[in-house]
Protein backbone atom coordinates (compact mmCIF):
# COMPACT_ATOMS: atom_id res chain seq x y z
CA UNK A 1 0.00 0.00 0.00
CA UNK A 2 2.86 2.36 -0.64
CA UNK A 3 1.19 3.91 -3.51
CA UNK A 4 -1.24 5.43 -0.87
CA UNK A 5 1.61 7.48 0.51
CA UNK A 6 2.51 9.00 -3.13
CA UNK A 7 -1.09 9.52 -2.73
CA UNK A 8 -1.10 11.43 0.33
CA UNK A 9 2.02 13.44 -0.89
CA UNK A 10 -0.16 14.51 -4.15
CA UNK A 11 -2.80 15.41 -2.22
CA UNK A 12 -0.97 17.75 -0.33
CA UNK A 13 0.80 19.21 -3.06
CA UNK A 14 -1.90 19.89 -5.05
CA UNK A 15 -4.30 21.60 -2.14
CA UNK A 16 -1.60 23.57 -0.62
CA UNK A 17 -0.88 25.50 -3.98
CA UNK A 18 -4.64 25.81 -4.99
CA UNK A 19 -5.53 27.47 -2.16
CA UNK A 20 -2.39 29.69 -2.31
CA UNK A 21 -3.65 30.45 -5.55
CA UNK A 22 -6.81 31.35 -5.30
CA UNK A 23 -6.17 33.58 -1.75
CA UNK A 24 -3.79 34.74 -4.21
CA UNK A 25 -6.15 35.97 -6.64
CA UNK A 26 -8.41 37.08 -4.45
CA UNK A 27 -6.04 39.39 -2.47
CA UNK A 28 -5.27 40.60 -6.41
CA UNK A 29 -8.61 41.07 -7.07
CA UNK A 30 -9.34 42.47 -4.07
CA UNK A 31 -6.25 45.26 -4.61
CA UNK A 32 -7.70 46.02 -8.22
CA UNK A 33 -10.73 47.08 -6.62
CA UNK A 34 -9.40 49.59 -4.08
CA UNK A 35 -6.97 51.26 -6.54
CA UNK A 36 -10.41 51.99 -8.95
CA UNK A 37 -12.32 53.31 -5.83
CA UNK A 38 -9.91 55.45 -5.14
CA UNK A 39 -9.00 56.35 -8.86
CA UNK A 40 -10.83 57.19 -11.83
CA UNK A 41 -8.72 57.42 -14.98
CA UNK A 42 -10.97 56.83 -17.54
CA UNK A 43 -9.78 59.93 -19.56
CA UNK A 44 -5.98 58.92 -19.10
CA UNK A 45 -4.03 59.66 -22.24
CA UNK A 46 -1.21 57.14 -22.45
CA UNK A 47 2.33 58.45 -24.02
CA UNK A 48 3.75 55.64 -25.76
CA UNK A 49 6.26 55.16 -22.82
CA UNK A 50 3.39 54.37 -20.93
CA UNK A 51 1.86 51.94 -23.62
CA UNK A 52 4.95 50.32 -24.31
CA UNK A 53 5.34 49.78 -20.21
CA UNK A 54 1.81 47.96 -20.13
CA UNK A 55 2.28 45.58 -23.17
CA UNK A 56 5.55 44.32 -22.18
CA UNK A 57 7.11 45.73 -18.78
CA UNK A 58 10.21 47.55 -18.65
CA UNK A 59 12.07 45.74 -21.48
CA UNK A 60 9.79 47.02 -23.96
CA UNK A 61 10.09 50.50 -23.20
CA UNK A 62 13.77 50.56 -23.42
CA UNK A 63 13.07 48.58 -26.84
CA UNK A 64 10.40 51.48 -27.58
CA UNK A 65 13.46 53.80 -26.55
CA UNK A 66 16.05 52.29 -28.81
CA UNK A 67 14.13 51.92 -31.96
CA UNK A 68 12.38 55.63 -31.40
CA UNK A 69 16.48 57.35 -31.22
CA UNK A 70 17.54 55.49 -34.06
CA UNK A 71 14.58 56.49 -36.26
CA UNK A 72 15.47 59.79 -35.58
CA UNK A 73 18.68 59.26 -36.41
CA UNK A 74 19.64 59.93 -32.49
CA UNK A 75 21.86 56.46 -32.37
CA UNK A 76 23.06 54.03 -34.69
CA UNK A 77 21.47 50.54 -34.11
CA UNK A 78 23.89 47.81 -36.45
CA UNK A 79 22.73 44.69 -37.60
CA UNK A 80 25.46 42.91 -35.85
CA UNK A 81 23.98 43.90 -32.11
CA UNK A 82 25.86 47.34 -31.35
CA UNK A 83 24.21 50.27 -30.65
CA UNK A 84 26.43 53.92 -31.10
CA UNK A 85 25.38 57.28 -30.34
CA UNK A 86 25.34 60.12 -32.67
CA UNK A 87 23.84 62.68 -30.38
CA UNK A 88 24.70 62.42 -27.06
CA UNK A 89 21.75 64.78 -25.76
CA UNK A 90 18.60 63.38 -24.92
CA UNK A 91 15.44 64.30 -25.29
CA UNK A 92 14.09 63.25 -22.37
CA UNK A 93 15.12 60.77 -18.97
CA UNK A 94 14.16 57.91 -21.59
CA UNK A 95 16.80 58.65 -23.81
CA UNK A 96 19.14 59.99 -21.64
CA UNK A 97 19.03 56.86 -19.46
CA UNK A 98 19.92 54.65 -22.73
CA UNK A 99 22.79 57.40 -23.49
CA UNK A 100 24.21 56.91 -19.91
CA UNK A 101 23.99 53.05 -20.34
CA UNK A 102 25.98 52.36 -23.44
CA UNK A 103 28.71 54.27 -21.49
CA UNK A 104 31.05 57.39 -21.83
CA UNK A 105 32.61 55.58 -24.91
CA UNK A 106 29.82 55.91 -26.88
CA UNK A 107 28.83 52.16 -28.12
CA UNK A 108 28.22 49.08 -26.50
CA UNK A 109 26.05 46.14 -26.95
CA UNK A 110 22.69 46.51 -27.37
CA UNK A 111 21.52 43.82 -25.40
CA UNK A 112 23.62 44.98 -22.10
CA UNK A 113 22.16 48.77 -23.24
CA UNK A 114 18.39 47.24 -23.32
CA UNK A 115 19.02 45.55 -19.67
CA UNK A 116 20.49 48.43 -18.13
CA UNK A 117 17.89 50.59 -19.80
CA UNK A 118 14.89 48.83 -18.27
CA UNK A 119 16.22 48.57 -15.17
CA UNK A 120 16.86 52.54 -14.67
CA UNK A 121 15.06 54.70 -12.51
CA UNK A 122 12.94 56.67 -15.22
CA UNK A 123 11.53 53.28 -16.20
CA UNK A 124 10.63 52.52 -11.94
CA UNK A 125 9.26 56.05 -11.61
CA UNK A 126 7.13 55.15 -14.62
CA UNK A 127 5.61 51.78 -13.12
CA UNK A 128 5.09 53.69 -9.89
CA UNK A 129 3.36 56.38 -11.76
CA UNK A 130 0.68 53.89 -13.75
CA UNK A 131 0.18 51.70 -10.53
CA UNK A 132 -0.74 55.27 -9.06
CA UNK A 133 -3.42 55.70 -11.73
CA UNK A 134 -4.91 51.99 -11.10
CA UNK A 135 -3.64 51.16 -14.78
CA UNK A 136 -0.83 48.72 -13.82
CA UNK A 137 -0.21 45.37 -11.64
CA UNK A 138 1.45 45.94 -8.41
CA UNK A 139 4.77 44.33 -8.61
CA UNK A 140 4.13 42.92 -5.39
CA UNK A 141 0.55 41.15 -6.87
CA UNK A 142 2.14 40.16 -10.40
CA UNK A 143 4.85 38.39 -8.56
CA UNK A 144 2.90 36.35 -5.85
CA UNK A 145 0.38 35.65 -8.47
CA UNK A 146 2.93 34.55 -11.38
CA UNK A 147 4.70 32.17 -8.24
CA UNK A 148 1.33 30.69 -7.33
CA UNK A 149 0.77 29.71 -11.52
CA UNK A 150 4.30 28.14 -11.07
CA UNK A 151 3.77 26.19 -8.12
CA UNK A 152 0.37 25.03 -9.00
CA UNK A 153 1.87 23.79 -12.32
CA UNK A 154 4.18 22.23 -10.67
CA UNK A 155 1.89 20.39 -8.28
CA UNK A 156 0.46 19.10 -11.49
CA UNK A 157 3.86 17.45 -12.52
CA UNK A 158 4.38 16.10 -9.19
CA UNK A 159 1.12 14.59 -9.32
CA UNK A 160 1.94 12.96 -12.46
CA UNK A 161 4.83 11.36 -10.92
CA UNK A 162 4.11 10.34 -8.32
CA UNK A 163 1.39 8.31 -10.16
CA UNK A 164 3.48 7.15 -12.39
CA UNK A 165 5.94 5.80 -9.35
CA UNK A 166 2.75 4.39 -7.95
CA UNK A 167 1.48 2.57 -11.18
CA UNK A 168 5.49 1.10 -11.36
CA UNK A 169 5.30 -0.41 -7.87
CA UNK A 170 5.72 -4.20 -8.03
CA UNK A 171 3.15 -4.80 -5.43
CA UNK A 172 0.77 -3.63 -8.09
CA UNK A 173 -1.41 -7.60 -8.45
CA UNK A 174 -3.89 -7.12 -11.41
CA UNK A 175 -4.50 -4.66 -13.83
CA UNK A 176 -7.90 -3.60 -12.23
CA UNK A 177 -6.15 -2.22 -9.09
CA UNK A 178 -3.61 -0.14 -11.46
CA UNK A 179 -6.64 0.91 -12.90
CA UNK A 180 -8.40 2.71 -9.41
CA UNK A 181 -4.62 3.77 -8.39
CA UNK A 182 -4.33 6.30 -11.60
CA UNK A 183 -7.84 6.85 -11.23
CA UNK A 184 -7.32 7.93 -7.38
CA UNK A 185 -3.84 10.30 -8.36
CA UNK A 186 -6.45 11.54 -11.84
CA UNK A 187 -8.77 13.32 -8.91
CA UNK A 188 -5.56 15.82 -7.62
CA UNK A 189 -4.58 16.08 -11.52
CA UNK A 190 -8.36 17.76 -12.26
CA UNK A 191 -7.96 20.10 -9.43
CA UNK A 192 -4.45 21.32 -10.50
CA UNK A 193 -5.62 21.49 -14.27
CA UNK A 194 -9.04 23.05 -13.23
CA UNK A 195 -7.72 26.15 -10.99
CA UNK A 196 -5.09 26.56 -14.36
CA UNK A 197 -7.77 26.84 -16.41
CA UNK A 198 -10.28 28.96 -13.88
CA UNK A 199 -6.90 31.61 -13.72
CA UNK A 200 -6.65 31.26 -17.27
CA UNK A 201 -10.31 32.35 -17.80
CA UNK A 202 -10.76 34.53 -15.22
CA UNK A 203 -7.76 36.73 -15.95
CA UNK A 204 -8.18 37.67 -19.48
CA UNK A 205 -8.95 40.91 -18.47
CA UNK A 206 -5.91 41.57 -17.47
CA UNK A 207 -2.02 41.05 -18.69
CA UNK A 208 1.12 40.55 -17.06
CA UNK A 209 1.78 44.38 -16.26
CA UNK A 210 -1.54 46.12 -17.24
CA UNK A 211 -4.74 45.74 -15.21
CA UNK A 212 -8.19 45.78 -16.51
CA UNK A 213 -8.38 49.20 -16.72
CA UNK A 214 -4.93 49.84 -18.36
CA UNK A 215 -6.14 47.21 -20.93
CA UNK A 216 -9.25 49.59 -21.53
CA UNK A 217 -7.09 52.62 -21.62
CA UNK A 218 -4.12 50.47 -23.78
CA UNK A 219 -6.58 50.05 -26.55
CA UNK A 220 -7.13 53.77 -27.64
CA UNK A 221 -3.31 54.19 -28.21
CA UNK A 222 -3.86 51.71 -31.42
CA UNK A 223 -6.65 53.40 -32.41
CA UNK A 224 -5.03 56.90 -32.65
CA UNK A 225 -1.74 55.69 -33.80
CA UNK A 226 -1.13 56.80 -37.16
CA UNK A 227 1.39 58.66 -39.61
CA UNK A 228 5.19 58.85 -38.80
CA UNK A 229 4.35 56.91 -35.16
CA UNK A 230 2.23 54.44 -36.61
CA UNK A 231 5.94 52.28 -36.70
CA UNK A 232 6.36 53.59 -32.92
CA UNK A 233 2.89 52.32 -31.77
CA UNK A 234 3.56 49.05 -33.27
CA UNK A 235 6.51 48.94 -31.56
CA UNK A 236 4.90 49.98 -28.49
CA UNK A 237 2.12 47.33 -28.25
CA UNK A 238 3.66 44.67 -30.19
CA UNK A 239 7.14 44.76 -29.58
CA UNK A 240 10.26 45.23 -31.91
CA UNK A 241 9.33 41.74 -34.05
CA UNK A 242 6.37 44.46 -35.77
CA UNK A 243 9.67 47.59 -36.67
CA UNK A 244 9.20 47.91 -40.50
CA UNK A 245 12.80 48.23 -40.91
CA UNK A 246 14.54 44.32 -41.66
CA UNK A 247 17.92 45.92 -40.09
CA UNK A 248 16.39 46.95 -36.64
CA UNK A 249 14.61 43.71 -36.28
CA UNK A 250 18.71 41.99 -37.20
CA UNK A 251 20.03 44.41 -34.74
CA UNK A 252 17.49 43.65 -31.68
CA UNK A 253 17.67 39.89 -33.07
CA UNK A 254 21.46 39.63 -33.03
CA UNK A 255 23.12 37.42 -29.89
Amino acid sequence: MLWVLFLLLAWAAAGVSCARLCLTSLRAADADTDVHADHAHHCHRLTLYEAAFLSGGPARVADLTLVSMARRRRLLLAHTGWATVVDPDGRDEMERSVIGAIGPGGQSRIASVRRSAATADPVRRLSDRLVAAGLAVPEAVRTSVADAVTQVRGAALGVCGLGALALMLPSQGFEEHRVLVALWFALPLVLTLSCLVIVRVEGQPCTRWASAEGVRVLGAVVERGGGDSADLVSVAVRGVGAVESAALRAAFGHR
